[in-house]
């Protein structure tokens, strides 16, 4: 069987490499230095590729990788990768999000020392004019200025514990943490934006993404106090470079320390004509040590995508597996289970798929509807189907897809249910997890039942008649199949067996069963 091959196509620090070189389970290249139309060559039989800001993984790349499993972006940023078109192809697209966390957030404070107190301008006076001039180069202090910081992640918040030590006031500013994540550090946290932009002094430590884009433009910086510094070692375009350009050469902003711009290089760029700014041409993870770590963390997650032992800090798998309870995970399983179970029993066109939940477990919905997804067409489309690309799958395919969470009448503490309609009919099964993860489904359209989902299943519905569970073991014997389990369940007139079996069942097997006089229907599923 052959290794799987994972390809370097940019710089990463060389103990990242020798770790791909001296592992002996995984064939590497390394292909940085060549031409990026020769690399789409190379990727066509990888496995895994490890990525940096000089590879686009766009349309062109995409196409080209018919294998890849994963893409590795070492560093934060995945502006240069199309998520959803990797999505599209099964392609779990990871990053390396903490490695330069401390790089940038040094950087972010060295920029903001830097504003306020002109720093390289007096450097460049002295040194390369030799002026000694002290007078000229008042600044101002960061003890007792409020700091507003937009974002708080990784980074964010530890340029607000460092600017805490400076003794500065700090507001927060993220919709998308619990307040008490700011409060619990002595910051204050607001929902209103007004009081960010009140502050002294502003960071921005955002994704790229719709909602950020220009998130300060000419209307935000009108609401700024005269004199504001604005910091953006993040990404560029967070700040409209318009309006900053405009308003830092009115002098409305004061300073601004500028790491990052929207087209780099940004050799030519008009705000490296104003006398007010501080630049950086993209040093946010330019430090030794996060150039070590970038590439060390780049390796150890493209060696686990290679084996496929994990996918960390992936973008479009389902669920992060470690913010979840450890209840939860058995119920992905079984909810897939569940689906592939339906779909075996139908093995008809799907029209749609629906989750219903009762419990704790309907908070996981979301999550559970992606592993459903898989288990209902993994009947049809085998290892064409998967976490990453269900969800288009089924798009495309014009497949519906539903979850609701319903009211908790049953006896069990959590239960979910799958109702798979068909262009054949519309299979309704509901299973639950008892203590020590013991798996069961519990109901299959309406019937009572109390099965394990695992082996081989004959699913037999029949009318309720004398007789029929001796004719079924008679010619289950007649075929040399033995029985290890039988499960019963009643309805009115009619019953639905399931019956677990040792061995795989044939098609003469069920074509015979079919053939009983009581039978209504025959089905048979392995898990």
């Amino acid at each position: 069987m052959p290794k799987p091959k994972i390809v370097v196509c940019d710089h990463i620090h060389e103990a990242g490499l020798e770790m791909l070189k001296n592992d002996d389970q995984v064939e590497y290249i390394f292909a940085a230095d060549i031409d990026k139309t020769a690399l789409l060559d190379v990727i066509a039989t990888a496995d895994v590729a490890i990525t940096r800001s000089s590879t686009d993984v766009d349309e062109k790349f995409i196409n080209a990788a018919k294998k890849m499993k994963a893409v590795v972006r070492a560093g934060v940023g995945v502006d240069n990768v199309d998520i959803d078109g990797c999505s599209k192809e099964g392609i779990i697209v990871m990053n390396v999000p903490t490695a330069n966390t401390i790089a940038a957030v040094e950087l972010t404070m060295t920029h903001m020392l830097s504003c306020m107190r002109m720093f390289p301008y007096s450097h460049d006076h002295l040194k390369n004019q030799r002026v000694w001039k002290r007078e000229k180069w008042y600044g101002y202090e960061m003890k007792g200025k409020r700091l507003g910081i937009i974002g708080f992640g990784n980074i964010g918040s530890r340029v607000g514990i460092r600017a805490k030590a400076f003794e500065m006031d700090v507001v927060v500013y993220d919709p998308y943490i619990s307040s008490s994540k700011a409060t619990d550090l002595g910051m204050k946290y607001t929902n209103n934006f007004d009081d960010i932009l009140s502050c002294d002094i502003i960071t921005i430590h955002t994704p790229k993404n719709e909602e950020t884009v220009n998130m300060i433009d000419e209307a935000e910086i009108a609401k700024m106090k005269n004199g504001v510094v604005l910091i953006n070692c993040a990404r560029g375009g967070l700040y409209n470079e318009e309006a900053l350009y405009n308003n830092l050469k009115s002098r409305k902003i004061r300073f601004a320390g500028i790491d990052v711009f929207n087209k780099e290089p940004a050799t030519d760029h008009p705000l490296l004509d104003l006398d007010n700014i501080i630049v950086s041409p993209h040093l946010g993870a330019n430090t030794f040590e996060s150039q070590y770590n970038i590439g060390v963390q780049a390796a150890e997650q493209a060696l686990n995508a290679a084996k496929g032992i994990e996918f960390k800090n992936a973008f479009n798998l389902p669920i992060d597996e470690s913010k979840i309870p450890a209840f939860v995970k058995p119920f992905l399983e079984l909810t897939q289970k569940t689906a592939f179970l339906a779909a075996q029993i139908s093995k008809a066109p799907i029209k749609s798929i629906k989750i219903n939940a009762q419990g704790d477990i309907a908070q996981y919905l979301k999550s559970m509807m992606t592993f459903a997804t898989v288990g209902a067409l993994t009947e049809s489309l085998g290892d064409n189907i998967n976490y990453v690309n269900a969800e288009f799958v089924a798009q495309d395919r014009g497949i519906s897809l539903d979850f609701k969470e319903e009211a908790n009448t049953s006896i069990y503490k959590n239960r979910i249910t799958i109702k798979l309609t068909t262009e054949k009919d519309v299979i309704s099964i509901s299973s639950t997890i008892f203590e020590e993860n013991v798996q069961r489904i519990v109901e299959i359209n309406g019937f009572d039942l109390d099965i394990e989902p695992k082996g081989n299943l004959i699913i037999f519905k029949n009318t309720d008649v004398p007789g029929v569970i001796g004719h079924i073991g008679t010619t289950l014997a007649k075929h040399n199949v033995n029985i290890a389990d039988f499960r019963l369940g009643r309805s009115d007139s009619e019953a639905l067996a399931v019956i677990i079996v040792d061995s795989k069942v044939s098609k003469e097997t069920l074509q015979e069963l079919s053939e009983l006089k009581a039978c209504i229907s025959v089905d048979y599923a392995r898990i």
